[in-house]
Formats: C-alpha cells, structure tokens, sequence
C-alpha cells in the first residue's frame, strides 16, 4: 500500500467514520476543505476539526514533505517532478558510495603487511665466507671388539654353577666360566671309550692271524719251491742216463713231466703269497678305520664332557654369561661372550643419501665423549638398513681412556676437500643440489629480506653456495617455515 502523505487521514479512519455515519443515520463530518477528521485520541472525545488554513489543510502538508500527493477532499493527487527530484537524489548517493567502497577498496589492497617480527636472540645467523670446504659425513654408533668370542654349549645340558660373572676382570683361555652337568653324556663317553679298546683289539687279533697265515702260505711256497728244485734234478739226472741207454725213455719222461709240474706249483705259490699279502694288509685297515672311527667317536664323547667346563678360549673380558643356574639348556644355546677389549673398532650408522661417497681407506675422526682418536673407514656395508649404511672404522690412534666395548660414539669421515668455495653455515631445510629461500640481513637496519640462493655440495655443518649471496652476507640458517608468507622480517 502507498504511504500517505503526513496530515492526511487514513483510509482505514475514513471507512470507519463512513460506517458509523450509516449505522446513526447520519452524515459523516468533513473538514471546509472536504478532509475527513482525525480519530478521536481521548476515550469520548469528540472529533476535532481543523480550521480551513493553508497551512493546516492536507494539501498544504503534503506539499511541504515533498511526497508528491496531496489529500484533497479524499483524493490523491500525484506530483511526478518531486518524485524525479527525489529518484535523481538517491542515485546520485548511491554513486557517490559506491566510489567511495572502490576506492577504500583500492587503497586497502595496495597497502603492505606489517613484517613479522622476531627475537634475534632466537635465531641462528652466519656469514658467507670464501676459502677452503672440508666435505664431511657424521654418524652415530658404538664400539665394537674386533675379536668377539661366543661360547656355545656343544650338548644338551644343566647349568650347575657360576664360577665367573661379567666384569669381574680379564680372563685366560683356560679360565672356567661355568660348569654344566649331563650324566647321559658321561655315560657315553665311557661306553665310547670301551668300543674304542674292544675295536683295537680285534684290530690286534686280525693282525696275529693273518700273519701266521701268511706264514703259513710262506712255508708252502718253499715247501713246493723245494720239491719242483728236487724234481728238476731229478729229470735232469734221468736224462744223462737216458743219452747213456742206462733208463728206459719213459721213467724219463715221467721225470721231466714231475719236474715242470712242481715248478708250474710254485709259480702258483709264489701268486698266492702276493696276494695273500695285499689281501692281510686290505683287512688291517679295514679294521683299523674301525678302530680310528672309535676313537673318534670317544675323543668326541670326552670333549664333550670337558665342554662340561666352560672356558674363555682366549685372552680378554667376560661381557655376557645370558644363563642362570638350574637352567636347561639346548646344544647352540650361547652361554658366554668373550672379547678382547684391547683391539675396538668403530662401527657407525651414516644416511643412506650420504654414504654414496664413502669409500675405504678414507680418514676419519670418532669422537667417544672422553677423547678424539684418529681412524679409518675400512668397510662399507652394501645393503641398506633402516635408511641407514653401515660403517666400520678401525681406530689408529691410541684409545682415549675410558674405552670400552659398546660405547656409543660419533664419527666423522672426510670426504674431499673444495678449495676456494663459497659456503655457509647449513641451513636447517638445505639439501644439497637444491633451492631455497634464506632471509638475508640489509646492512644497517634490522630487516632481513627472502633471497633465492642455488645450493651445491654440502658437508655435516657446512653447505657450497652457487647462486644468490655474496661474501659477507649474513643469512638466517634457523627453520624459518613459519615465515613463509613473509618476504620480510624484523628483527629485535
């Protein structure tokens, strides 16, 4: 609905007024000017009417606010300059705001951000510098025995007895560490040992035996040795009677067939005694690797029971006895480690993204807390574990006092050495080969500024500058990633 203009009655006041006019039977009241009276106010009042001046009249009123109507007796009269006039001023507000919006907006969007500030107290900071880059790798591990010694147990068997725990001073080979108990086994052993004796004498007996058989065939092969000696004598006599008519031919051919039948015996004979020779001396060692494979077995069984006494083996230290007393254990079950501490080595784990340029015979350093001992890479793991290759340096130097196996240590290892390279301070997110962004200082103020610097090799503490800072520079090597919005800090 269309507001009236101020003064003017309402339609809803009219149409009451008309309505009580029909019920009473009378005429509505109007104004002189045919406005319709205003609504009593007061609980009985009677109606008011406005005297007929000019600037009291519907009319009138409306024309001072500019509404464009007025209320003449009931009837709205329109007044289209006004509402232009009024429509002309609203646009030209709107535009007017409009432009202002734009322009705040404009000048908001160019403004700079404030530069973050920060503590310079917490912040790493470091010059470029020019001249010699030493290329290292660092790694972190222990010392380690070159001789290390576990002592298993041979057989199946009971703990009896502690006789030395770890760390009660140095030990010889002879040194008993523990004792175990297994009567089976000692029972083996002699039943081992009696086999053994019972295997040499039948060995002894074989041998007696096959002697007196060769004897025996020695004996009959002289025997017919002899009697073809006789026979041929014989013949030969026949035969000298024979050219003299003496014999008849036949008794001599008798004696010359006797004669080489004994002769073709002993041939015979003699083959025999041959090799009843080599068949005496196949059945000795036949019986002998019988007897050899008992005493082996009994040695066997014996040292296994002396196994019973655990001994160090070797010169060095008790480090471990993993047993109890009472305790079973299996034959393989590591009763004992024995090392000598005198001779270490240290073994260290590099980063798999460094160790591509360790190589043997490299120097190095180890650092073991109480002291600074000179070593050299002497293996290089080829397998990759953990992310990590392993290491071993043998140590040159004299061991810092304090030593000991299993010490964890720090090594450092020489790679190469750059001459005449521009380098820093590494930075906490620099990678070698790569680009990042490091906030230079601006001399004489207290700013510092993003910078785009080309890294190049890098080595434990140290990185090679390619691109983008100069001699002299001051960089800020601390992990600046909560910055990385800003292209500007300040610094307190």
């Amino acid at each position: 609905m269309r507001a009236m203009p101020p003064g003017c009655p309402s339609p809803r006041v009219g149409k009451d007024l008309r309505a009580r006019a029909a019920r009473t039977g009378a005429a509505a009241p109007r104004f002189r000017d045919g406005g319709v009276p205003e609504p009593n106010t007061g609980r009985d009042a009677a109606p008011r009417a406005h005297p007929p001046s000019p600037w009291n009249t519907a009319s009138s009123r409306a024309a001072r606010h500019g509404t464009g109507l007025e209320c003449h007796a009931g009837v709205d009269i329109a007044r289209p300059d006004l509402l232009e006039k009024k429509k002309k001023r609203r646009l030209a507000w709107g535009a007017a705001a409009g432009v202002a919006i734009v322009l705040l907006t404009v000048g908001v969007s160019r403004l700079r951000p404030a530069a973050p500030t920060v503590e310079r107290a917490t912040v790493v900071i470091d010059t470029v510098k020019r001249g010699e880059m030493v290329r290292e790798v660092r790694g972190l591990g222990t010392l380690v025995p070159e001789e290390i010694r576990w002592i298993p147990a041979l057989t199946a068997a009971r703990v009896e007895r502690l006789v030395l725990l770890p760390g009660t001073g140095r030990v010889t080979p002879d040194s008993v560490i523990l004792e175990l108990s297994n009567p089976e086994l000692e029972m083996e052993a002699l039943d081992a040992e009696s086999q053994a004796r019972a295997a040499e004498a039948r060995y002894t007996e074989l041998k007696v035996r096959l002697e007196s058989q060769l004897l025996d065939q020695k004996a009959a092969a002289a025997r017919v040795a002899a009697e073809a000696k006789q026979a041929r004598l014989q013949a030969d006599a026949d035969a000298e009677l024979s050219r003299n008519g003496l014999i008849a031919g036949l008794t001599l051919k008798l004696s010359q067939s006797a004669a080489e039948e004994l002769e073709h015996r002993q041939q015979i004979e003699q083959q025999r005694l041959a090799i009843a020779g080599d068949a005496i001396e196949a059945q000795l060692r036949a019986q002998q690797a019988e007897v050899e494979q008992r005493r082996s077995q009994a040695r066997l069984r014996r040292s296994q029971v002396d196994a019973l006494r655990v001994r160090a083996g070797i010169d060095g230290v008790l480090q471990v006895v993993p047993v109890e007393v009472g305790q079973q254990v299996a034959p393989g079950t590591n009763l004992a480690r024995v090392a000598r501490p005198d001779r270490l080595k240290a073994v260290i784990r590099v980063p798999e993204t460094q160790a591509r340029d360790v190589v043997p015979g490299q120097k190095a350093v180890v650092d073991t807390r109480n002291g600074v001992v000179e070593a050299r890479v002497v293996r290089v793991d080829p397998a990759v574990q953990n992310g990590t290759v392993t290491v071993d340096l043998a140590l040159v130097g004299e061991l810092p006092r304090g030593a000991r196996p299993d010490l964890t240590v720090d090594g450092t290892i020489e790679l190469e050495r750059l001459e005449n390279a521009l380098h820093v301070g590494r930075p906490a997110m620099g990678q070698p080969q790569s680009t990042v962004g490091l906030f230079r200082l601006v001399k004489g103020t207290d700013d510092a500024v993003r910078v785009r610097v080309r890294l190049g090799q890098a080595s434990v503490s140290t990185i090679e500058i390619l691109e983008g800072l100069d001699v002299g520079d001051e960089v800020i090597l601390s992990d600046t990633s909560a910055w990385d919005t800003a292209d500007r800090i300040r610094l307190n």
